[in-house]
C-alpha cells in the first residue's frame, strides 16, 4: 500500500481523537482501531456520490456501532459531504450536525440512526432486501439499474444483541448476496474484555447462518484488507461476515487493548502519546496533511465518474424501457394515486360484522392494486393477522420478486428490517403481530418514529377480548406505550369504514410511522362512520338538542359500546353525544376550533372508554371526565366474559354516565 493510505487511516484516527477531546466526551477507541477497515471500504469499493448523498443505486454503509460516529464524520468531512472541519469542531454540541450518534437526515450521508447496538445490523439486512427487490422488479438485461452492497459496520456488542442474530438467521435464509458485515473484532467492552461474558464463537454460528465467514488477522493490514472485501462481494449467493482482529485505541501507549479507551476522552497527555507514536504532528488540532485533501478530492473525482455512467444508463432504460422508468418514478415518489379513495372496497363493507383485522386484509388487497410496491408480511402470524397479499408470491432466495416476507418468530428483527426497507426508498414497507408482542420490538418503532418513516405496523388481538390465551396475550398497556412515541400516530378503528380511513391515512403519511390497532373479535358496521375519522376524532352521533350533558369517547371495539349506551342514556332523558377516537395524536394535530367543535370546552362531563389501561386520556376528558379502562392484567375465559369481568360494556358507561349526571 503507498504512503498515502497509511497517511489517510492515521488522518482518519486524529479527526476522531481530537473532536472526542473537544468535546470531553465520546468514543475515541472504535475510530481508533476500525479506521484502516473503514478507509480501504470508502476508497477502494464503495460506491457513493457525496454531492448526491440520495443517488439511488448507491452503495449504502451503516455504522451500526454508532457510539463510533467521529469514524464516519471524519470520512464525511474529507469526502466532501459538506460537513465542514467546524462541525466536527462541534461535536456533541447544540446544533452542530455531529451528535453523538449517527442521526439520519440530520447529516448528510448517514444512512440511518444507529447508537442502540444490532438496530443498524437489522436496517442493513433491510436494505438489502429492497435492493434484491428493486433488482428483480426493474432490472433487464444490458440494464443493471439496480446494482449495489449494504455494508454493516459492527461491534462486539452488536454481536451480543439478539437482534443481530435474528436478523443474520433470516439474511442467511434469504441469501443476501450483497450484504457485507464489517466486524470489528476487538474484543473489549465497557466491562472489560469479552471473555467475561462472550466466549462463544461468532464464526461458527454465522456459518450455521448460512454467511461466507473471513477472518482477517490483523485490522491494519491495508492489503488483507481489501482482499477479504473483494472476496466477500464475489460471492452474492451468501451474505458475508469479514471478522477483523482490530486493536480498540489503536496507537494509544496505555490505552490500546484496554476498555478506558472505548468511552471516555484519552486525555491530554495519552493525546500527546500517541500523536509521538504515530508520527502525528502534535499541533494543530483537526489537522488535515494537503496530499491527505488531494488524495480525497481525487477519489471524489472518481465516484462522480461512476454516478454519470449511471445517469446515462437511466437515460438509455427510460428510451427502452418507458413503462418501467414510468413506475420507477412511481415507486419512488411515496405518492398515493388519486382514484384510490375513491375505491369502492373503501366502502361498502356490507351490514355483517367483522373482525377489523379481517377487513384490514382485504382492503389490504384493494391497496396493493394500487401500490404494487407495498412489501412485508408478519412475524410468522400472517393467518392471524391477515397481512398476505394475495396476488403476489412470497420473497425467499430464488424469488427475488415476491413481495411477502416471512420474518419468522422474529418480532425485532422485523421492525428493524422494515425500517431499513423505508430507509431504501422504492418500497412501502408494512409488519405484522399480536399488539402485546409490540413489546418485542419497541426499539426499532421508537427509531422509526425519530427517523420520521412510512412504515406500517398492523398489531392485531388487540384487548382482553383475545379470551381464551389468557393474560400473557392480552394487551393492557401496550396501547399507552405505543402513544407515548412521538411522531407515532396510532389509529385503532371500530369497524371496516375507519379501518379504510386508518390504511388512507397509514399509506398517505410520509413523515413517521402509522401503528393500526385492529380486533381479533367480530365487531358490528356502524352508522355515521366514514371518512371524518382521517381527523382522528369526530361526532360519530350527535346529541338530541343544543348542548350535549354528557360526551361519550370511545376508541374501537369500544365505539359499539358507545353508541348503545346513547340509545339507554337517550331513553332517561340525557343529551349525549358520541365521539369516535380513532386516533388521540390525530384529533390533538387538528386546529383548536375543529377539536372545540368536537369536544367543546363547555361540556365538562366527558365519559371515555377503552379495553386498555387508561393512560393518557386525561388530556381528553379534561379535570371532570372519567375513564373506564383496564389496570390489571387479564384472566383466560371466553373474550365476552373477560370485557365484562373487568367493567367494559354498555351498562357499566350508562351507570358510570348517571353517577356523573347526578353530581
Amino acid at each position: 500500500m503507498k504512503n498515502i493510505d497509511h497517511l489517510a487511516v492515521n488522518t482518519i484516527r486524529f479527526l476522531a481523537v481530537d473532536a472526542v477531546e473537544k468535546a470531553n466526551s465520546g468514543h475515541p477507541g472504535l475510530p481508533m482501531g476500525g479506521a484502516a477497515m473503514a478507509y480501504i471500504l470508502w476508497s477502494r469499493f464503495l460506491k457513493h456520490s457525496p454531492d448526491n448523498p440520495d443517488w439511488k443505486d448507491r452503495d449504502r454503509f451503516v455504522l451500526s456501532a454508532g457510539h463510533g460516529s467521529m469514524l464516519i464524520y471524519a470520512l464525511l468531512h474529507l469526502y466532501g459531504y459538506g460537513l465542514a472541519l467546524d462541525e466536527l469542531r462541534a461535536f456533541r454540541q447544540w446544533g452542530s450536525r455531529t451528535p453523538g450518534h449517527p442521526e439520519y437526515g440530520h447529516t448528510p450521508g448517514v444512512e440511518t440512526t444507529t447508537g442502540p447496538l444490532g438496530q443498524g445490523f437489522a436496517n442493513a439486512v433491510g436494505m438489502a432486501i429492497a435492493e434484491k427487490r428493486l433488482a428483480a422488479e426493474f432490472n433487464r438485461p444490458g440494464f443493471e439499474l439496480v446494482d449495489h452492497y449494504t455494508y454493516v459496520y459492527a461491534g462486539d456488542g452488536c454481536m451480543m444483541e439478539g437482534i443481530t442474530s435474528e436478523a443474520a438467521s433470516l439474511a442467511g435464509h434469504l441469501g443476501l448476496g450483497k450484504l457485507v458485515c464489517l466486524y470489528d473484532d476487538n474484543k473489549i467492552t465497557i466491562d472489560g474484555a469479552t471473555k467475561i461474558a462472550f466466549t462463544e464463537d461468532v464464526g461458527k454460528r454465522f456459518e450455521a447462518y448460512n454467511w461466507q465467514v473471513i477472518q482477517v488477522k490483523d485490522g491494519n493490514d491495508l492489503e488483507a484488507l481489501e482482499k477479504a472485501i473483494a472476496k466477500a462481494r464475489q460471492n452474492v449467493e451468501q451474505p458475508s461476515l469479514l471478522m477483523v482482529r482490530t486493536s480498540i485505541g489503536y496507537g494509544s501507549p496505555n490505552k490500546q487493548d484496554s476498555p478506558d479507551a472505548h468511552g471516555a476522552p484519552l486525555g491530554a497527555a495519552e493525546v500527546t502519546l500517541t500523536k509521538q507514536n504515530l508520527n502525528w504532528p502534535l499541533e494543530p488540532a483537526f489537522y488535515v496533511p494537503n496530499e491527505v485533501s488531494e488524495h480525497f478530492a481525487a477519489r471524489k473525482q472518481a465516484f462522480a465518474a461512476r454516478k454519470l455512467e449511471w445517469e446515462n444508463l437511466f437515460a438509455a432504460y427510460g428510451k427502452e424501457h418507458p413503462e418501467l422508468a414510468h413506475k420507477w418514478a412511481a415507486w419512488h415518489s411515496g405518492q398515493v394515486p388519486a382514484e384510490l379513495e375513491k375505491d369502492e372496497r373503501l366502502r361498502n363493507f356490507g351490514e355483517k360484522p367483522a373482525a377489523t383485522r379481517a377487513l384490514s386484509g382485504d382492503i389490504m388487497q384493494a391497496l396493493f392494486d394500487y401500490l404494487p410496491n407495498m412489501i412485508g408480511g408478519s412475524a410468522d402470524l400472517n393467518a392471524s393477522t391477515k397481512t398476505r397479499l394475495k396476488n403476489s408470491s412470497d420473497f425467499q432466495r430464488d424469488n427475488p420478486a415476491g413481495s411477502n416476507i416471512h420474518f419468522g418468530v422474529r418480532e425485532h428483527a422485523m421492525g428493524g428490517i422494515l425500517s431499513g426497507l423505508a430507509l431504501h426508498g422504492g418500497l412501502r414497507p408494512f409488519g405484522s403481530t399480536f399488539l402485546v408482542f409490540f413489546d418485542y420490538m419497541k426499539p426499532a418503532v421508537r427509531l422509526a418514529a425519530m427517523m420520521g418513516l412510512p412504515v406500517v405496523y398492523i398489531y392485531t388481538h388487540d384487548s382482553v377480548a383475545v379470551g381464551e390465551d389468557g393474560p400473557t396475550h392480552q394487551p393492557i398497556e401496550q396501547l399507552a406505550n405505543l402513544r407515548s412515541i412521538p411522531n407515532l400516530q396510532v389509529l385503532r378503528p371500530a369497524d371496516g369504514r375507519e379501518t379504510a380511513a386508518a390504511w388512507l391515512h397509514a399509506v398517505g403519511r410520509r413523515c413517521g410511522p402509522s401503528a393500526l390497532i385492529l380486533s381479533r373479535q367480530n365487531l358490528p358496521q356502524l352508522p355515521g362512520t366514514g371518512k371524518e375519522a382521517l381527523r382522528g376524532g369526530y361526532i360519530v352521533s350527535g346529541e338530541k338538542g343544543t348542548n350535549p350533558e354528557i360526551i361519550i369517547i370511545a376508541s374501537g371495539s369500544e365505539l359499539s359500546l358507545a353508541l348503545e349506551a346513547q340509545v339507554k342514556l337517550e331513553q332517561m332523558g340525557h343529551s349525549v353525544r358520541v365521539v369516535s377516537m380513532l386516533s388521540r395524536e390525530l384529533f390533538l394535530a387538528q386546529d383548536k376550533a375543529y377539536q372545540e367543535a368536537v369536544l367543546p370546552a363547555t361540556a365538562k362531563q366527558r365519559l371515555l372508554i377503552e379495553a386498555a389501561l387508561p393512560m393518557g386520556w386525561e388530556k381528553i376528558v379534561g379535570p371532570h371526565g372519567k375513564i373506564i379502562g383496564i389496570e390489571q392484567f387479564g384472566a383466560s375465559a371466553p373474550g365476552e366474559v373477560v370485557l365484562e369481568k373487568m367493567g367494559i360494556s354498555a351498562d357499566v358507561l350508562v351507570d358510570t354516565a348517571q353517577e356523573m349526571l347526578e353530581k
